[in-house]
């Protein structure tokens, strides 16, 4: 699912250097990663999804060499391809939470907007715990009700690669094992690969492999 090869990323002159010489993910991994804040984790799935572009090195997702393409192709390709849990949840709080989750369909020619979708958006919605919360806007959410929109969004499109950012960082210890297992269950049915960043060292056996961030750092990032 992921290849990188060579990888280089810096930050200004003399700042934040990451360098990863070679990283592998299988289609149906699930693979936590882990490390000092500022060891470039975030970074490194902003570099996966396109948002950010490396200075050297390849990386290809799904066979599609993401570095390569232009910023409306990879745009595309993340929306198409990528379902991306951020830190900050990036939720448009102008549109309610029903819209936030099906936002994908609606910048993305290559995904059709149809009863499937809008049925997924209520099964996610319902597993999520926030069936009654889809009419009202981010602002009307708590941060965890929020979290849980995001989660639904990177879902609902059923990617091949699940992005995840401390997905569970804002919840509770019975909630976190219950998005985790709806993570887990979404990426079975569709066969999807699990890269997830979290701090919460209870959750790592529920992955088949953890990756130690510190050995890739060069320096401080945020």
């Amino acid at each position: 699912m992921i290849q990188i090869e060579n990888l280089t990323f810096e930050y200004g002159a003399g700042g934040f250097r990451l360098r990863i010489p070679e990283f592998a993910l299988g289609y149906r991994d699930r693979v936590a990663i882990v490390g000092p804040s500022g060891s470039g984790k975030t970074t490194l799935l902003n570099l996966i999804a396109g948002l950010l572009t490396a200075d050297t090195g390849r990386i290809a997702v799904a066979g599609t060499e993401v570095s390569a393409l232009s910023d409306a192709a990879r745009r595309r390709f993340r929306a198409a391809q990528i379902g991306f849990v951020f830190q900050d949840f990036a939720l448009l709080d102008y549109l309610s939470a029903r819209q936030n989750i099906l936002y994908p369909y609606r910048i993305t020619p290559a995904l059709t907007l149809d009863d499937a979708a809008r049925d997924r958006t209520e099964t996610l919605a319902a597993a999520c715990g926030i069936a009654d919360k889809l009419e009202r806007h981010p602002s009307a959410l708590s941060q965890g009700e929020q979290q849980r929109v995001a989660i639904c969004r990177a879902l609902v499109t059923q990617p091949k690669l699940i992005l995840s950012d401390e997905a569970t960082g804002n919840l509770d210890p019975e909630s976190k094992a219950r998005i985790l297992d709806l993570l887990f269950a979404q990426a079975s049915e569709v066969g999807a690969a699990v890269l997830a960043v979290t701090h919460d060292h209870e959750l790592l056996p529920r992955f088949e492999r953890v990756l130690d961030f510190a050995q890739f750092r060069e320096g401080t990032a945020t």
